[in-house]
């Protein structure tokens, strides 16, 4: 999953190191199981080959430091080293080559380097303050293009000279602006006037034709205009084209709200903003320029021509909220509901920040992804440079909205055929068409397939998916001609991989319930792999922890099975009239439920404290996960809140059916999504849960962000019933059950306003049992493991009063 996000609704655990004492096989406490992780281990990141294939790369958080440092490991027997500051001047960054594979390229500190990989000689091309990125070869393989923030170079192999491939100026061309009436007035009247202006014409256009004629002179400016400003840049590996996405200059993203420190170094209270509210002000929409940076000409690129790009998704809704508000006497907001003649559209975001723009190899065919701003359509178009124009390729269209993620594309090596995700079937798959052809699926089944990669020969796609199970994830490849899919690994929780340079060999990091990220090889064609990392700490591994059980949770609502991890004690023949606890992941669309390590360490070894307590512990996948394909991830659309609460409560019904569980002694916890979630179970179903601990909970969706929420609830003006529908506060007066919200008071993402906001209506509305506390140094992502420690004990204390058998209500 690319990027994501967003700044989405997940509670990071990203905690500095402190020295901590394991717990060995023996009791749990909450003072060891809070503070900094250092004790347990640590991940394996960001895995990537050396230049000749030899060795590999990773990096691995430094006890007691947030710093990480670089290992370099031999595939062959497994030897690692530390690299130091002076190893790490000759170190290598992930490489590019070129197609004749005789030079390759990476990225170090910010710098470019060339290497010949005949020779294995060096050549630092960049040392600047600000960093380099995108290295790519040109088509001919005779210069190194490379950019800078949106500027782009070229390095010339052979004459090692530098030189910027376009030179771009948002603002008018002062060559051509043109006298008004009093200035050409002037000119009329004075002959030193009119012959100091045909001076200065003749100086630029001896200029012009210098700089055509002479290609060792810089390049001439793109006069752009002011009214624009640059988001992204793409040159084409010919050298001939550029694509330049703009958006507005003055874009107004609306007010934003404050995010006050109390507790600061200068002892004074301190201000920051923080990202605006959702409907403020919709994102600022997107255009492209066609740049000829032969012919020195410019070209906007029209977006009309893209399939459903007039129509209106959200006709009735906007019928409906039109209607009322007219019926209201508010017409002039109804005007503003007007439904624009030609939807507005932005660039896909790709992983590595850039737009959604990918140029084939040989530079004669690019392909644009766009969105549109509603979230309704996805459209990849490639571009007829001569004609200016794009040709539609392929057009996804989703009622409630687009994925965030699944949306990769790019170029088979024969430069013609497109590669693409898609969810068009409902589960992300993987397909090819020719740029004048059909499409054509590589990949099917009610499985999610993500994070392609294609082999360097271009025979093959390697994938990571989720065939066996959807809990069950493993790299996988299959012929970009068409055939079987076949499994390369057999960990279940494979996380990422990275093919060497020559394909015949494949770096996998996997992860299990209490084992972070490790790195690992094998043969690329599938085999025994060779495990190179052991970063777990032996306190931590030493320890009898409970592994979660995947378990299927029966919908009594009609959406099959919700899988589930289920954690309770090894004998269970004892047990009866138990109390219960149900844990409910962040985000919405994490998924939880896998064979990987959970995204929630501290939550896990909670989980495991809480049983020891006598408690048993359910974690469920409710509809909006990710992992079960498009119409679990919609489920939600419009009603937030609604589903996922239906299939909490189905596990709870499963948990007093098959584990003992006394109905009246369940309790629920979670942060974000899942602080959310804690409130709407206590608000929506009073009664139905003994208590609710919820952590950094969005209590009133018109105050998140615009980038995750109006995909799913869209504008608040338009469908201000969606957020009604989907957010706690609108539920204040049916809380009857103890509820404990803790909230960083410095948290930029989910503000703790909305707490707050909360904590008010409870106040007026007379309710007791509710608690808030506030923790003036942390942000969304809580840091320090006292903060950690204090909210967990809240929440323990919290449970054993309200949860346990015979507490007194």
């Amino acid at each position: 999953m690319r990027r994501l996000l967003l700044a989405g609704l997940v509670a990071l655990i990203v905690l500095p190191a402190a020295a901590a004492t394991a717990p060995g096989s023996g009791s749990l406490d909450l003072e060891t199981i809070m503070a900094a992780p250092d004790w347990m281990g640590h991940a394996v990141e960001n895995p990537y080959w050396s230049v000749d294939g030899r060795n590999l790369y990773y990096s691995l958080k430094r006890d007691g430091s947030p710093v990480h440092d670089l290992y370099r490991v031999d595939p062959g027997n497994g030897q690692s080293t530390k690299l130091d500051a002076a190893a790490m001047a000759q170190a290598e960054g992930p490489a590019v080559y070129d197609r004749a594979h005789r030079h390759a390229a990476y990225i170090l500190h910010g710098d470019v380097f060339l290497v010949d990989l005949a020779s294995g000689r060096r050549v630092q091309i960049t040392r600047s303050a600000q960093p380099e990125s995108a290295p790519q070869f040109s088509a001919d393989g005779r210069a190194l293009q490379f950019r800078e923030s949106n500027n782009w170079y070229s390095y010339d192999l052979a004459s090692g000279v530098t030189a910027p491939a376009a030179i771009l100026k948002f603002a008018d061309d002062p060559q051509a602006k043109k006298p008004d009436e009093l200035g050409q007035q002037q000119l009329d009247l004075f002959k030193e006037l009119r012959e100091n202006k045909a001076d200065k014409d003749a100086v630029h256009a001896n200029q012009q034709d210098l700089a055509a004629a002479d290609p060792s002179r810089a390049p001439q400016p793109f006069w752009l205009g002011d009214k624009i400003q640059p988001v992204d840049t793409e040159l084409s590996p010919d050298g001939h084209w550029m694509l330049v996405v703009t958006q507005p200059a003055h874009h107004d993203d609306g007010k934003a709200p404050g995010v006050i420190h109390y507790v600061t170094d200068s002892g004074y209270t301190e201000t920051e903003d923080a990202r605006t509210y959702v409907g403020r002000n919709d994102p600022a929409p997107q255009s492209v320029l066609l740049l000829d940076l032969v012919a020195h000409k410019q070209y906007p690129i029209s977006t009309d021509n893209l399939p459903g790009i007039k129509d209106d998704p959200l006709k009735a809704i906007r019928a409906k909220t039109v209607a009322a508000l007219q019926k209201a006497g508010k017409d002039d907001e109804a005007k503003a509901l007007k439904a624009p003649d030609v939807r507005p559209v932005t660039m896909y975001s790709m992983d590595s920040g850039s737009a959604g723009i990918a140029w084939s190899e040989d530079g004669r065919n690019v392909a644009l992804e766009f969105l549109s701003i509603d979230s309704k359509d996805r459209w990849i178009a490639t571009l007829d440079v001569n004609k200016h124009s794009l040709v539609p390729q392929h057009r996804l269209h989703d009622d409630a909205w687009i994925n965030w993620i699944f949306n990769d594309f790019g170029w088979l090596k024969d430069g013609r055929t497109l590669w693409y995700l898609s969810e068009q079937t409902g589960y992300s798959q993987l397909y090819v068409k020719p740029v004048d052809g059909a499409a054509k699926a590589l990949t099917s089944g009610k499985f999610e397939v993500n994070e392609p990669q294609l082999s360097t020969d271009g025979k093959w796609f390697y994938v990571r998916a989720n065939q066996i199970a959807p809990y069950s994830y493993d790299i996988y490849r299959v012929p970009v001609n068409g055939g079987a899919l076949t499994r390369v690994t057999q960990y279940g929780g494979a996380d990422q991989y990275a093919l060497s340079p020559d394909d015949t060999q494949l770096a996998v990091l996997h992860s299990s319930a209490y084992v972070l990220p490790q790195l690992a090889v094998q043969n690329a064609q599938g085999g025994t792999p060779r495990e190179l990392t052991d970063t777990m700490k032996p306190g931590f591994t030493a320890h009898a922890w409970i592994a979660p059980k995947i378990v299927e949770v029966p919908s009594s609502h009609g959406a099959g099975v919700i899988y589930a991890k289920y954690y309770g004690p090894a004998d269970e023949s004892a047990g009866a009239s138990r109390p219960a606890v149900i844990f409910v992941h962040g985000a919405g669309y994490l998924q939880d439920v896998s064979e990987s390590a959970t995204y929630y360490q501290h939550e896990q070894l909670f989980n495991n404290l809480l049983v020891q307590q006598g408690y048993v512990v359910l974690d469920l996948d409710y509809r909006a996960s990710q992992g079960y394909g498009r119409d679990w991830r919609t489920a939600i659309y419009r009603q937030m809140g609604h589903p996922e609460l239906e299939d909490l409560l189905d596990g709870k019904a499963w948990l007093v059916k098959n584990h003992g569980v006394d109905t009246k002694r369940v309790g629920i916890y979670g942060g974000s999504y899942g602080g959310f979630m804690t409130e709407m179970a206590l608000l929506r179903a009073p009664g139905e849960f003994a208590a609710g601990a919820a952590q950094r909970p969005p209590s009133d969706w018109v105050t998140y962000n615009h980038q995750y929420t109006a995909n799913i609830l869209n504008d608040p003006q338009l469908d201000p019933e969606a957020y009604k529908t989907s957010s706690p506060i609108e539920y204040a007066a049916n809380l009857r059950d103890p509820l404990l919200i803790n909230h960083g008071l410095i948290d930029d993402n989910v503000m703790a306003s909305d707490s707050v906001r909360l904590y008010q209506r409870f106040v007026e509305l007379h309710k007791k049992n509710f608690w808030l506390s506030l923790y003036p140094l942390e942000r969304h992502e809580f840091e320090h493991p006292d903060s950690w420690y204090d909210e967990y004990r809240r929440i323990d204390e919290l449970f054993e009063t309200w949860v346990k058998p015979g507490a007194a209500h």
